[in-house]
C-alpha cells in the first residue's frame, strides 16, 4: 500500500494526469468540474503492473487554496511533482516546492506534463525543474515527460513511480495510530465516516480510538473500514482509508482532527522547534498558522534567534519529537519548515532564558536527546519518553542510570541515595522508637519527581522498607533507650509468663505506650485488651495448659490452670478466641478448637 500526493502550479494537468493513471475522476465537486479548477482534495487509486496498490491525493494548485494543498501534502510520504512543458516553472511550482522541502518529503517523481504541446521545451523544462528542486528531497527524483491526452510516457511514469515506491522504507505496523482527518460525511445506514492517510500502525474494526481536535477528546470506536471502495477488516500503512465511526456525529468532526491511539500521544499546547527551511524564524510575525498533517491551527511564535522558536497553539495538538510542520505567514505567503525538537518544553521564567534555550535547541538531536531529557527531568520513565516520540537506545546512555523502566540522571541518583541514607539516620536519631521514616516524608525530603522512584532509590541506598517505613538494616529492631527495660520485663515474664505487669510497674520501667508499641512492632512483646502485656509466646503456652482441661471449661478453670488473675485471663482468652484457638460455648464456657492450635 502506498499514498502519493500531487504538487505543482495551477492548471498544469495534475488532475488530468491522475485521471489518466487511474481512470478515476479526482475532482469531486460540481464547481470544480464546471470551472476545470481543483479547489479541494481529490482521491483516486490504482494498482501498478508490479502489484503495488497506490492511492493518489490530488491537491489544488491555485494560490487561493494553499491551505487545502498543505492538508493533502502533509500526511503523504511520496509526491508526484507536475510541471507543464508548455508553461515551465511557475509561481505555485515554487510554493509547492517550498512546502515539500519544509515537510521533508524525500521520495517522488517529476512529471513534465503536456509534453505533446511543447516537445521542443521538454528538455529545458526538465533541466530547470531539476535546478529548482536541488535543495529538496526530490533533487534526484526521476523526471518523465508525459502526455495524458495521447498516453505517451504514462507507462514510463508508472514504471518510475514503481521503482520509487519499492525503495520506500517499510512503515511500522505496531506503531501507535495518528490518522489526520481530511474529510467527514454521513452515509445513510452507516453514520459518520471520516477519511485520511494511515501512515503507521494497523487499524481494525472494533478498535477504540480518541478523536482529538479543537473540542474535548471524544472516545470513539471503529464500526467499519473501507479501502479503495471495498470493505476490509484491517488496514495497514501506508494507505488511504475510510473509517466508519461509532460515538460521534459527522458534524462534530472536521478536517485537521486526528484519530489517535488513546493516551499514547503528547497533547502539546506548546512545542520547541528548529528551522529546517524557509525564512529566519525571527523574521516571521508573532501570529502564525501551523500546518501539521491536515491540521491548520493558529499559533503564537516566540523566536529564539533565527533558527529556533517556541510555538504555542490555540488548541492541544498530538505531537511527537521529529514531527515536521509548516509555519505560514498569510501576509507574505512565506513558508517556514520546522521540526519538533521538544514537545514537552520547560518553562522560561528567568531573564535570558529564551536565548539560552535557543542555544540548547541548536545542539539537540532531532530524534530527541535522551541524556538531555533525563538530565532536565532528573528521572523519566522509558514509557514517557516513547510517549514523547524520543527514541530510547537499548544500550544505556553514558551519564544515565537505568533501573527497570526508569532512566535516571547519574548525579541525581547518587544525590538521592545519599540524601535518603542521611534522612533515615536523622529520623532515627530524632525518633529512636519510630518504625522508620514514612514514605511520604522520604518523598518530600528528596523532592522526587515521581513517588514510584522511591523504591529504586531505597534499593540503591541500602535502605530497607517494611510496612511503608524506611530504616537502615537492623534499625527496625533497635529499641534504643528502652532496650534495657524491655529486657528486664522479658526476663520476668519468662519466669511467670501470665503474671502481666501492672501499670505502675510499667511506668517504673519507663515503658509508656510508645515504647510498648515499638517493642510489639519488633516482636518482643504483645499487648492485649485492658493494658495486658505478655511475651509473644504466651498464647501458645496458654494453649498447652488449656488443652489439659475438660472439653468444656469455665473462665475460672482457665484462670487456675494458668496461675493468673481474672484481669489477665479474660483478655488472654478473648485473644485466643480471635485466633480461632478457643471458642465460646456460652456466656461462661469455652472449648479448645484443637485443629486451630498451631503456634
Amino acid at each position: 500500500m502506498y499514498v502519493v500526493a500531487t504538487a505543482g502550479h495551477v492548471d498544469h494537468g495534475k488532475s488530468t494526469l491522475i485521471r489518466s493513471l487511474t481512470g478515476i475522476e479526482p475532482d469531486r465537486w460540481a464547481e470544480e468540474k464546471r470551472r476545470g479548477l481543483t479547489i479541494d482534495l481529490g482521491f483516486a487509486w490504482t494498482t501498478t503492473p508490479s502489484g503495488a496498490d497506490v492511492a493518489f491525493v490530488d491537491v489544488p494548485g491555485h494560490e487561493r487554496f494553499l491551505g487545502n494543498m498543505l492538508a493533502g501534502l502533509g500526511p503523504a510520504p511520496v509526491v508526484c511533482f507536475v510541471v507543464a512543458a508548455d508553461e515551465g516553472w511557475r509561481a505555485q511550482s515554487a510554493e509547492h516546492r517550498d512546502a515539500i522541502r519544509a515537510l521533508g518529503i524525500e521520495r517522488g517523481v517529476v512529471a513534465i506534463t503536456r509534453a505533446d504541446l511543447a516537445p521542443d521545451r521538454v528538455a529545458a523544462v526538465g533541466e530547470q525543474t531539476r535546478h529548482e528542486l536541488v535543495d529538496t528531497g526530490l533533487r534526484d527524483a526521476p523526471i518523465v515527460p508525459v502526455s495524458a491526452r495521447t498516453g505517451d510516457g504514462v507507462v514510463e511514469l508508472v514504471t518510475a513511480l514503481d521503482e520509487v515506491l519499492s525503495s520506500a522504507p517499510k512503515p511500522l505496523l505496531d506503531s501507535r495510530i495518528r490518522l489526520w482527518v481530511d474529510r467527514s460525511f454521513t452515509i445513510k445506514g452507516a453514520g459518520t465516516v471520516v477519511t485520511g492517510t494511515l501512515a503507521a500502525g494497523a487499524l481494525s474494526t472494533g478498535d477504540r480510538l480518541s478523536l482529538l481536535g479543537a473540542h474535548e477528546p471524544v472516545e470513539v470506536s471503529v464500526r467499519g473500514l473501507q479501502q479503495h471502495g471495498g470493505s476490509v477488516d484491517t488496514v495497514t500503512p501506508v494507505s488511504r482509508v475510510a473509517v466508519n465511526l461509532r460515538g460521534v456525529p459527522a458534524d462534530a468532526v472536521h478536517r485537521g482532527d486526528a484519530l489517535v491511539t488513546p493516551r499514547a500521544w503528547q497533547l502539546a499546547r506548546s512545542v520547541d522547534v528548529r528551522r529546517g527551511s524557509g525564512p529566519a524564524l525571527s523574521d516571521l510575525p508573532e501570529q502564525t498558522t501551523v500546518h501539521l498533517g491536515t491540521l491548520a491551527v493558529p499559533a503564537r511564535l516566540r523566536p529564539f534567534g533565527e533558527n529556533a522558536a517556541r510555538v504555542t497553539f490555540e488548541q492541544a495538538v498530538p505531537l511527537a519529537v521529529r514531527d515536521r510542520m509548516i509555519l505560514r505567514d498569510s501576509g507574505s505567503r512565506q513558508l517556514a519548515g520546522v521540526q519538533a525538537i521538544d514537545v514537552d518544553p520547560p518553562a522560561l521564567a528567568r531573564r535570558g532564558a529564551g536565548r539560552r534555550r535557543g542555544e540548547q535547541l541548536a545542539t539537540l538531536v532531532s530524534g530527541g536527546d535522551v541524556l538531555v531529557e533525563v538530565t532536565r527531568r532528573r528521572a523519566v520513565s522509558r514509557a514517557y519518553l516513547e510517549h514523547l516520540g524520543v527514541a530510547v537506545p537499548e544500550t544505556p546512555t553514558a551519564g544515565v542510570v537505568v533501573r527497570g523502566d526508569w532512566l535516571i540522571d547519574e548525579g541525581a541518583f547518587a544525590e538521592w541515595a545519599s540524601a535518603l541514607r542521611d534522612t533515615v539516620t536523622a529520623d532515627k536519631s530524632r525518633n529512636p522508637l519510630s518504625a522508620g521514616l514514612s514514605r511520604g516524608a522520604a518523598i518530600d525530603a528528596l523532592e522526587l519527581p515521581d513517588p514510584a522512584l522511591l523504591d529504586v532509590v531505597a534499593a540503591a541506598a541500602g535502605v530497607t522498607q517494611q510496612d511503608a517505613a524506611l530504616t537502615h538494616a537492623g534499625d527496625a529492631d533497635d529499641l534504643g533507650p528502652v532496650e534495657s527495660a524491655v529486657t528486664t520485663l522479658e526476663n520476668r515474664l519468662r519466669v511467670s509468663p501470665f503474671a502481666a505487669p501492672e501499670a505502675d510497674e510499667l511506668a517504673a520501667l519507663g515503658l509508656d505506650n510508645r515504647a510498648l508499641a515499638a517493642a510489639e512492632r519488633v516482636g518482643r512483646l504483645i499487648r492485649l485488651r485492658d493494658g495486658i502485656v505478655l511475651l509473644p509466646t504466651a498464647p501458645a503456652l496458654a494453649m498447652r495448659e488449656l488443652s489439659r482441661l475438660p472439653e468444656v471449661f469455665t473462665t475460672s478453670d482457665a484462670r487456675v490452670a494458668l496461675g493468673t488473675t481474672r484481669r489477665v485471663a479474660i483478655p488472654l482468652l478473648e485473644h485466643l478466641d480471635e485466633r480461632g484457638w478457643t471458642r465460646r460455648v456460652d456466656a461462661g464456657h469455652r472449648t479448645v478448637v484443637r485443629a486451630g492450635v498451631g503456634g
